[in-house]
C-alpha cells in the first residue's frame, strides 16, 4: 500500500481548492474585466461584495 501525499501548507491546499473549483479561464479572465470595468474601483467593489456575500452568517 503506497502512502498518501499531503500538502506541505494550508495555503497550498487553499490555492489548489480554489483553483479546482473556479477555473483556469475565470482566473485569467478576471484581468481584461478588471480593465475594462473601472481598474481599482471594480476590484475595491468586487472584494467588498465577495467579502459580505461570503461571510458566514
Amino acid at each position: 500500500m503506497s502512502a498518501r501525499g499531503e500538502f506541505s501548507s494550508r495555503l497550498g491546499f487553499v490555492l489548489a481548492a480554489a483553483g479546482s473549483a473556479v477555473g483556469l479561464g475565470n482566473i485569467w479572465g478576471f484581468p481584461s474585466q478588471v480593465a475594462q470595468n473601472g481598474g481599482a474601483a471594480f476590484v475595491l467593489v468586487y472584494l467588498i461584495l465577495a467579502f459580505f456575500l461570503a461571510y458566514p452568517v
